[in-house]
């Protein structure tokens, strides 16, 4: 397909951003928000004020609010919050496009990942996930990224991959659907540790300790899942880790810092318009983990921060008296 209608669900600031990439790609887009007011400013105006301001949006990107719009796409990028993706495929009218799901979590009640949820309620969907190092308003802008684009087999990777791929946006091809996902879903913790590091002023080795380590237990935890390894290591795990544990453009790196400081999660998290699915997946992670007999001590002690159970002292000096071993145990 060289040019088709591209759907959008979902018009926060990674929505948007999806949407000029597919745009660029030379598509027409449609773009699916919740917000009467986001639908006006797209459609009049060519930009998201309230969710991504000053970035001027393609002409080929329109935006509705009524899911039912978005039958006749002929792909469908799934874009809302990871604990949401149930109910909005559940209210998706029938439709035979792919979906690309693009949410980064695990579903709390279930501890299923996204693409487990949307074969549960779409078990006939043809399914793909979007993953990688990304910040929304530089993808948004045209600047240079490469992602994970996994998908079930390499002829959907051949019908869909044209249509987001373009000279400032590359898709690499993989079929490791669970590997891609566990990435960004792990790497949204960890980022909430390295944030707590630098609002601590704990310094760069530990925030490096921090990253290093941390992607040991996104690789345990991946494989142990049924992940490959060398997903982990690639763009959708170690690529993002790498990215949201270095930068204040982080929402999950932001909230850690926030904590770093002092500040409790319930104070941090009430007033913020945009989800740090960090906070969300880190208690799912650790129950997921414990079940399946999985040291995850970085997790362990987000959840304990998030929680308000220990502070940062406590935490830290339970990570640095735990007993000493083989660095790759």
């Amino acid at each position: 397909m060289s040019k088709a209608l591209v759907g959008v669900i979902g018009a926060g600031a990674w929505g948007t951003a999806l949407a000029t990439v597919a745009a660029r790609a030379g598509n027409d887009v449609l773009i699916q928000a919740r917000e009467a007011e986001v639908v006006d400013s797209i459609n009049e105006n060519q930009e998201n004020v309230l969710f991504l301001p000053t970035v001027p949006l393609d002409p080929a990107i329109r935006a509705t609010t009524d899911l039912a719009d978005l039958t006749e796409c002929a792909l469908l990028l799934i874009v809302t919050p990871a604990q949401h993706v149930r109910a909005t495929l559940a209210a998706l009218p029938n439709t035979a496009a792919p979906l690309v799901l693009c949410a980064k979590g695990i579903e709390a009640n279930t501890q299923m990942l996204v693409s487990e949820v949307a074969k549960d309620v779409r078990p006939s969907a043809r399914l793909a996930v979007l993953s990688g190092p990304t910040f929304a308003h530089e993808v948004a802008r045209g600047l240079p990224a490469a992602v994970t684009l996994a998908c079930e087999d390499e002829a959907l990777w051949d019908a869909i991959s044209p249509l987001l791929s373009s000279a400032r946006f590359r898709p690499y091809y993989s079929d490791d659907i669970t590997g891609a996902e566990i990435g960004g879903a792990v790497k949204n913790v960890l980022a909430v540790a390295s944030g707590v590091v630098d609002g601590a002023n704990l310094g760069l080795n530990a925030r490096a300790a921090v990253i290093a380590r941390g992607f040991a237990e996104m690789q345990r935890f991946g494989m142990a899942r049924g992940g490959r390894a060398e997903t982990l290591a690639g763009l959708s795990g170690l690529g993002d880790l790498v990215l949201t544990c270095s930068s204040e453009n982080s929402r999950n790196f932001s909230l850690g810092r926030g904590l770093g400081q002092g500040a409790s999660a319930a104070a941090l998290l009430s007033d913020r318009r945009t989800v740090a699915e960090g906070a969300h997946t880190a208690p799912v992670l650790q129950a997921a983990a414990a079940a399946m007999g999985v040291e995850m001590p970085i997790v362990d002690a987000v959840c304990a921060l998030l929680s308000g159970e220990q502070g940062v002292g406590e935490v830290v000096e339970r990570l640095m008296a735990r007993p000493l071993k083989t660095e790759g145990a």
